[in-house]
């Protein structure tokens, strides 16, 4: 990948009372306000290195506006954060810590500088929290609308995989699923964010917060098997470690369906042997216990339903759904 075009970079240039939307104007804001923005000199950057015993990993997300986001309800401070946090939150599921980011920026016509300024404001504050650096990146013109990718790279020494759920492993969460989606519904129906009387809902599903860190906290405990990011909704990724782990797993009563088929929760969702009291004691934290592997049925994920147990539905989101 091309990064950032850095050549079209004015290295002695002022950074102005706004973003110019070009893009030398982004390359530009970028090299003054983000974490490692000042190394940004050359055509490629450069990914920091693992220590010894640990491994490196990667991960890349897309977010379209229209697909993933509404341009006209999504605050641009809160979607630049929500960028960063979502894929560093890919990397913490997986047992790692962030080393540095690549950013791509697709910028339609109808993208005003303000817009723009606070959607990078963000991004870059966010980054700092997180102390990541940005390594590079792209950027290219369309004609309408907004497309963000960040690919992040991380070092795990002991990485979590999909595929480690045993049989009798108990599943958990940090945070129990269905307030985003819940947010979700209340923007499609009309209603927005007001900062003067900010809704819990609607504040989770516009800037997430993953617990970035415990993932790695995670990993240290070896009775942890298995974890992975809950993003396309509960449904949908307990399938995916059942089927990987070559099991079923059996949800408990206590998640409603906004919390079984939402999506958007950014939520460690992890099997282990340990139960939520021995986990509490290892990390400090409390836990909720949200289903259990069983062995392998003729479902990957069931659920109970009138004293029975009958197979679940996959009704999580869709990528290639347009919507």
């Amino acid at each position: 990948m091309v990064l950032l075009h850095q050549k079209h970079v004015h290295c002695n240039g002022q950074h102005g009372d706004y973003l110019k939307p070009s893009e030398s104007g982004i390359i530009e804001f970028i090299r003054q306000n983000f974490l490692g923005g000042e190394d940004l000199t050359d055509d490629c950057g450069i990914i920091p290195s693992p220590s010894s015993g640990e491994t490196l990993l990667a991960t890349s997300d897309i977010m379209e506006s229209g697909q993933h986001f509404r341009l006209e309800w999504h605050p641009p401070k809160m979607l630049g954060r929500k960028l960063l946090a979502v894929n560093l939150s890919d990397l913490d599921a997986s047992g790692a810590r962030p080393l540095g980011f690549l950013l791509t920026i697709a910028l339609g016509s109808d993208i005003d500088s303000e817009y723009l300024q606070q959607l990078l404001e963000g991004l870059a504050t966010a980054a700092r929290g997180y102390n990541i650096p940005i390594i590079g990146g792209d950027t290219v013109g369309r004609k309408s609308g907004l497309g963000l990718g960040i690919t992040a790279f991380g070092v795990a020494k002991r990485r979590l995989h999909r595929c480690g759920v045993l049989e009798g492993d108990n599943i958990f969460v940090d945070t129990m699923p269905g307030a985003s989606h819940t947010g979700l519904q209340k923007l499609v129906s009309g209603e927005r964010w007001v900062p003067e009387s900010p809704d819990h809902d609607i504040l989770v599903h516009l800037d997430p917060r993953p617990e970035i860190g415990l993932g790695v906290k995670l990993a240290e405990i070896p009775q942890v098997h298995a974890c992975i990011d809950l993003s396309d909704g509960l449904s949908k990724d307990l399938r995916m470690l059942a089927v990987a782990s070559g099991l079923s797993i059996v949800i408990g009563h206590n998640l409603s369906d906004d919390a079984l088929y939402g999506g958007e929760d950014y939520s460690r969702c992890f099997a282990s042997s340990l139960d939520a009291e021995s986990l509490q004691k290892l990390t400090g934290r409390k836990f909720h216990t949200i289903a259990r592997a069983v062995p392998k049925t003729e479902s990957p994920l069931l659920r109970y339903s009138d004293g029975n147990i009958l197979p679940v539905d996959d009704k999580s989101f869709g990528h290639f759904v347009i919507v």
